[in-house]
């Protein structure tokens, strides 16, 4: 479910005897009118049409309660970009640009839990079913930095996987939150933010010396492959495994 800040209150209230899901479904209505930070408990609650003291049945306060939210955000963003990675078919470069528009349209199409996740101020290690459900939508990235990065030509010198993919990450945030959001926090840009985000990844991954072009799986380049000169410096990440 999306929530922005046109959707009436009407729609949050509590009618339906879930007081849980109903107190989820408030919190998420007020963090899109008000942001992450800019409710109370009670403020659920009455959002809820409850008693102020009815949260406390399920939740132990307006921390755990943005916690939830949130985990349940990274759960809908983990199965988001597995569909969009798809074991990276039909190639790698096309299957991760998939990954960043994926990105993207969470951050636009569900601006209330991209704010529980990123911008509450929650630790999230605090939390272990959190943190879980943060680390496997990152897993994602992960491990299409590590296919990208098995794209190297030999001998060339590369990043490990994990700083690929916490670089690729911090670009697809950046876009996200600064141009690609659904709410009053989307800057104004003279493209879309999927082109900003795709000539981004792109040109970074050419300063590596990466290929970023799409030949078919059997068709060979028609030379061979760079190779430093010999006595090269192995680079800033190391010599080349």
């Amino acid at each position: 479910m999306s929530w922005r800040k046109d959707q009436g209150r009407s729609e949050r209230g509590y009618h339906h005897g879930n007081l849980k899901e109903a107190l989820l479904q408030a919190a998420l209505g007020l963090i899109a009118e008000k942001g992450a930070a800019g409710f109370t408990f009670a403020d659920a609650a009455r959002m809820a049409g409850v008693s102020p003291a009815a949260p406390y049945r399920h939740f132990r306060d307006r921390d755990e309660l943005l916690s939830s939210i949130a985990q349940r955000g990274f759960e809908q963003f983990e199965a988001l970009l597995t569909q969009a990675w798809d074991d990276g078919r039909p190639d790698t470069v096309t299957a991760f640009e998939r990954v960043g528009k994926a990105y993207l349209a969470f951050a636009r199409n569900e601006p209330a839990f991209y704010s529980a996740m990123f911008e509450s101020g929650l630790p999230v290690d605090a939390n272990p079913t959190l943190m879980a459900a943060s680390e496997r939508a990152f897993a994602i990235i992960r491990a299409a930095a590590e296919r990208l990065a098995a794209l190297a030509p030999p001998g060339m010198p590369r990043p490990p996987a994990m700083m690929m993919a916490l670089h690729i990450w911090s670009m697809s945030h950046g876009v996200a939150s600064l141009f690609g959001r659904g709410d009053a926090a989307r800057r104004k840009l003279p493209m879309s933010p999927e082109e900003l985000l795709e000539a981004e990844v792109l040109i970074y991954l050419r300063g590596l010396g990466f290929p970023t072009d799409r030949r078919p799986p059997d068709q060979k380049p028609s030379g061979p492959p760079p190779v430093p000169p010999s006595g090269a410096p192995s680079g800033p990440w190391g010599t080349p495994k």
